[in-house]
């Protein structure tokens, strides 16, 4: 067999190994390993096994990573994103459909501050849907609003899938960040505009809702919820004003976040240690997949794989359409059966050197590739907040329900995109800005 050849083989088996559930970073290695020995040989294999991993993992970018995500779990284990909901109920029930309005707001918020589209979901799922069933809104728009609202910690900086995209693409953290905002918030804003417009036409999907409030309310529920947007705010702020770097930020959040938590007196022992033990297993967990994509794509760029699906698709169309049409397809198909994070490994071996080679904005394509993700997160059969969303209401919900209730969401995604391909200073303006 040719090295080419090789190289599709494992393309193959590496899909056939993650089908088999066969955790993705696994896969990958395995896969990369015994392809660099029957392309070369077996000491050359076990020489990138015992240097890589170790160069790689001291990457000083990558460190924003698990701090970032501690910023998230200690957020979450001392009870500051505990309010929300609540806080976000008050201020938004006047409009139509404004518990699933609340809960778009609410969703923001919380993924902005933990980074995870599935953990926003799962907490999401326990507070909000549970609410406006209660009140008699439709079951598909109630946990459809959470399933999609979950996916906007992927754009909303801090988002770990930009901070991989950016160590893995050599791009600037910064710059992703602040171009994953604007195109973060019109996604939030879309889904609200979505809900009021179809609440407004057909009453009945908001059930009874009617909220009122007292100005004394409001402002005890923004008493409870004020450390977020401080939170956020600081290490946004000091990233655009450079004040500090992104990887520091991730240092500097968790600082802050530990900090309001001390003075609210629910820093314990206990919550410590959760968030702890939480970002260890998340930040192994990649870290596991990021080496055996590493290794995936030293075998690649040894089988010639990339350079010849650049040709194939370059040979189509070099326009910038075509080349993201191809793209956009295959992460919406694949992203029906891999999460996101896996699944951005595992395409940007090939797709990075094709991007390269059209000469398109890297900062701008990886807001795109992430936006791609968040559709995937919620696309029929396997989106993964649908069974996150399903799993925590156990049988007061079907799937096809949930499903049928994201579909509306999944339209204003392919909007949000749309715009985000057509209009790119939506994402680069906050970047040249900056820089």
């Amino acid at each position: 067999m040719s090295n080419l050849e090789i190289g599709v083989a494992g393309i193959a088996i590496a899909l056939a190994l993650i089908a088999l559930r066969v955790p993705i970073g696994v896969a990958l290695g395995l896969v990369s390993i015994i392809g660099i020995s029957e392309m070369t040989s077996m000491h050359v294999a076990w020489g990138m096994i015992s240097a890589t991993p170790f160069d790689f993992a001291g990457t000083w970018e990558l460190t924003a990573a698990p701090m970032f995500l501690f910023m998230g779990y200690l957020c979450t284990s001392t009870n500051m994103t505990q309010g929300l909901f609540h806080a976000m109920r008050l201020f938004m029930a006047r409009l139509p459909g404004g518990l699933a309005v609340s809960s778009v707001m609410a969703s923001a918020f919380f993924a902005a501050a933990s980074g995870s589209s599935v953990a926003t979901s799962a907490a999401m799922s326990r507070i909000a849907v549970p609410e406006m069933l209660k009140y008699r809104y439709d079951k598909g728009l109630a946990t459809g609003t959470v399933a999609a609202s979950g996916t906007l910690g992927s754009l909303i900086p801090p988002s770990v899938l930009l901070v991989l995209y950016g160590v893995y693409a050599q791009v600037s953290v910064g710059q992703l960040f602040m171009a994953g905002f604007i195109p973060g918030v019109l996604s939030a804003l879309l889904y609200i505009a979505m809900i009021m417009v179809r609440t407004k036409l057909n009453p009945s999907l908001a059930g009874d809702a009617a909220v009122r409030s007292s100005a004394k309310e409001k402002w005890d529920a923004f008493r409870d919820i004020w450390p977020l947007p401080l939170l956020i705010g600081s290490v946004l702020g000091g990233i655009f004003l450079g004040i500090f770097s992104p990887t520091e930020a991730g240092a500097v959040g968790t600082t802050i976040a530990a900090l309001i938590a001390f003075t609210r007196r629910t820093l314990t022992l206990r919550a410590l240690r959760e968030a702890l033990i939480s970002t260890a297993v998340s930040t192994a967990s990649i870290f596991i997949i990021l080496i055996g994509s590493l290794f995936f794509t030293r075998f690649l760029a040894l089988s010639g794989v990339p350079a010849a699906f650049s040709e194939l698709i370059l040979g189509v169309s070099t326009e910038t359409w075509w080349i993201l049409l191809a793209v956009a397809l295959i992460y919406l198909v694949l992203g029906m059966f891999i999460d996101s994070i896996g699944l951005l490994l595992l395409t940007l071996p090939l797709i990075l050197p094709l991007v390269q080679g059209a000469d398109l904005n890297l900062v701008w394509f990886g807001i795109i590739v992430v936006k791609l993700l968040e559709v995937g997160l919620v696309t029929p059969p396997i989106g993964l907040n649908v069974y996150v969303i399903k799993g925590a209401l156990g049988k007061s919900v079907t799937l096809p329900e949930v499903f049928k209730g994201v579909s509306w969401f999944i339209v204003m995604d392919i909007v949000a995109l749309l715009l985000i391909v057509l209009i790119p200073a939506l994402s680069l303006f906050l970047p040249q800005l900056m820089f």
